[in-house]
């Protein structure tokens, strides 16, 4: 629960900043952020697979799944400032430049839109408990997830 806690509390400081328009911390504060975000959406996703894989718990889908939902609705593109393109967080950052480019606006947009529709649909079907239909979604989240990182995230 505590945990949970600090998830909620370092989102609103986010969503706080990204409110009021202003983009917080330095670029390297920004990646580090970033970098948090998606580590703790991939435990998340790794915690729903193991339970999808094994010995399925409804409460740990359910959490798992509420916690990719707010990080994924938490308007993180704000942290994808110029001057993040290059540089380090906790270690480099994997984003493609082609992520910063003009054009590429319209797919970004897209791809985090399939993003956010697939996260919020899981917290739904996580709440069923139907562990058919939670690995089905959660097929559907890993190819969103997919999609964006084929396209503007390097290879380590």
């Amino acid at each position: 629960m505590k945990l949970n806690k600090i998830i909620v509390a370092t989102l609103a400081i986010g969503l706080t900043g990204a409110a009021l328009g202003q983009v917080v911390g330095k670029a390297e504060d920004q990646i580090r952020w970033r970098q948090s975000a998606y580590h703790t959406m991939a435990w998340n996703m790794a915690r729903i697979k193991a339970n999808v894989e094994g010995t399925y718990n409804k409460d740990q889908v359910v959490e798992a799944a509420n916690v990719v939902q707010a990080i994924a609705n938490s308007k993180m593109g704000a942290l994808f400032q110029p001057g993040t393109d290059k540089g380090k967080g906790w270690k480099e950052t994997r984003v493609k430049p082609e992520f910063f480019k003009p054009e590429s606006k319209d797919e970004l947009g897209k791809l985090a839109g399939a993003y956010n529709k697939e996260a919020n649909e899981m917290a739904k079907v996580a709440a069923t408990g139907n562990a058919a239909a939670v690995k089905a979604q959660f097929g559907k989240l890993g190819e969103s997830c997919k999609a964006c990182h084929d396209k503007f995230r390097k290879d380590e």
